[in-house]
């Protein structure tokens, strides 16, 4: 082969698979992403949804921490289905108003032991509601932020115990109450 034909050879096999690519990868955007309209007021309800849930403390640190607004943002916008993000977002609404309600104040603004019994008592609605399809906003809510903080950094590095270089398995840890679980 000579040069010449080498050179035209490569141009032919790399032009073509930039295009090829191309031409695929134009069929695999999703028109639908991104239109799930999540406001920066509704991340930072979220954020104290979850420092609720889970608070810091001397020991660990809280989910706000682990950025848990955006944490559940991103999840219900790219994994959720429709009636799950409809739901969703209707949920913060109606979190907010029955805070408006109840306290004559925004979510953000009440205090830690105003939060709490707030919560409780959707706690007590979405169980009672436990059948549901779909689930109780609330129920998300405490599930994306018990996910999210346990597989975020401060979570799993803070809040469990965290060994970066595992080494050998050993099969029997003495364990003594109050030892924080493994990540």
């Amino acid at each position: 082969m000579k040069r010449r034909q080498a050179i035209k050879f490569t141009t032919l096999v790399v032009g073509g698979t930039v295009v090829g690519a191309e031409l695929f990868l134009t069929g695999c955007k999703n028109d639908a992403a991104g239109k799930l309209l999540i406001s920066e007021q509704d991340v930072s309800i979220l954020d104290e949804v979850g420092e609720t849930i889970l608070p810091e403390t001397d020991r660990s640190p809280g989910a706000k921490a682990a950025q848990i607004g955006l944490f559940m943002k991103a999840m219900i916008t790219d994994c959720y289905s429709e009636k799950e993000q409809q739901a969703f977002i209707k949920g913060i609404a109606s979190l907010n108003d029955t805070s408006k309600e109840k306290y004559s104040r925004e979510f953000v603004n009440l205090n830690s032991e105003e939060r709490l019994s707030l919560l409780l008592q959707l706690d007590k609605e979405a169980n009672n509601s436990s059948d549901m399809i779909p689930p109780h906003y609330f129920t998300m809510m405490k599930q994306l932020t018990i996910l999210g903080y346990f597989t975020s950094e401060p979570g799993a590095t803070k809040a469990l115990r965290y060994n970066p270089i595992p080494g050998e398995f050993i099969g029997c840890i003495p364990y003594k109450r109050g030892d924080k679980a493994w990540a």
